[in-house]
């Protein structure tokens, strides 16, 4: 049995006393601990081994979904509130469709928006006990000098594994960081990462992600695709979100594109954005030509890496086939039966 590390145990009861707990300790010293699916098991390989956990399950104000300019959704909202509410359903469905899919119903009743947002970069070399990454000399990522993904790289290659953020970029979101020393400021989802396995992350370590922040999503339509092996409880092994404003066209048979957003997930070590591919698509008519010429602009941007379930050219070869599925489904194509073959799960039934 793995056992967890000793550590002390820290319950503040506002965002800005978990801003000065992490303050207050050394650099590396702290994290924060919200539904824990994630950084538990990380410690118990001792992937992780903070000395001070931070939890937040006492600060009321980070479990709140809160009408504002759109949706304000705090950090700490457990994934099943987020599936369960009716506004995120309706306005902003990839965030909604992205929730639902992640792990189990267990995991999603602890599991939070702002750790899924923050989830720990992935890799089938580092993803194991302690025994076993001592046996190859451990990795790039914690304790090693090699990236065994590609043991010429500098960086290391561990690959994001986040299902919400995704979603989030493409919905245009932003999140609310809190730190005792800097004080509060406002960056958007999409400039949260970097493309480094191990500095995935641009927050701060003093900084809690309090709140998440949602626009209005008037003439929007949103939608996120998920490939895994099982239909439940695998990480993504490529995401596909995107987000489009579209209008009628006087003769047109298709709606218009006006503006667009296609992001990829699990393809690299951050949400990669695929601007190329929302260039096809905008000031056009949704037609199946658009659609494959927007895939083939995503294709080109993914670059998997052999770091996680499937082989990896497979993965990046049906990029083409997971982005023609999310803008059929924003054209209002019938995929349910596409959806259920491919990711193996009813939407409609997730409660």
């Amino acid at each position: 049995m793995m056992r967890l590390p000793w550590f002390r145990y820290v319950a503040p009861r506002t965002v800005a006393r978990a801003a000065a707990a992490l303050g207050d300790a050394a650099p590396g010293e702290a994290m924060l601990l919200a539904g824990g699916t994630d950084l538990l098991p990380n410690m118990k390989r001792r992937q992780q081994t903070p000395q001070v956990l931070i939890g937040l399950r006492g600060v009321a104000e980070m479990q709140k979904i809160r009408n504002g300019k759109g949706l304000r959704v705090g950090g700490a909202v457990t994934l099943t509130s987020l599936v369960a509410d009716r506004r995120v359903r309706a306005g902003y469905g990839a965030l909604w469709q992205a929730a639902a899919q992640v792990a189990t119903p267990h995991l999603r009743n602890a599991a939070t928006l702002g750790g899924n947002i923050c989830l720990d970069t992935r890799c089938n070399y580092y993803d194991q006990n302690y025994e076993w990454r001592k046996a190859i000399d451990f990795c790039m990522k914690k304790d090693g000098e090699t990236c065994w993904v590609a043991p010429s790289s500098k960086r290391c290659l561990a690959v994001s594994s986040t299902d919400t953020a995704p979603a989030l970029i493409a919905l245009g979101a932003r999140v609310r960081l809190v730190s005792r020393a800097e004080g509060e400021r406002t960056v958007a989802v999409r400039d949260l990462y970097q493309n480094d396995g191990i500095h995935y992350l641009l927050r701060r370590p003093d900084e809690v992600l309090a709140e998440v922040l949602l626009d209005p999503v008037a003439g929007w339509r949103s939608a996120y695709w998920k490939l895994r092996r099982r239909g439940s409880f695998d990480f993504p092994v490529l995401g596909a979100a995107a987000a489009l404003r579209l209008a009628p066209s006087v003769g047109a048979q298709r709606p218009v594109v006006e503006e667009a957003r296609i992001v990829l997930g699990a393809v690299a070590s951050r949400p990669i954005v695929c601007d190329g591919a929302a260039a096809v698509l905008a000031g056009h008519e949704l037609t199946d030509a658009a659609i494959a010429g927007a895939a083939e602009a995503a294709w080109e941007a993914a670059k998997p890496m052999d770091n996680t379930d499937f082989v990896y050219h497979w993965r990046k070869r049906v990029v083409r086939e997971y982005v023609a599925y999310v803008l059929r489904d924003l054209r209002g194509d019938d995929m349910r039966a596409v959806r259920e073959e491919t990711a193996r799960k009813d939407l409609l039934a997730v409660l």
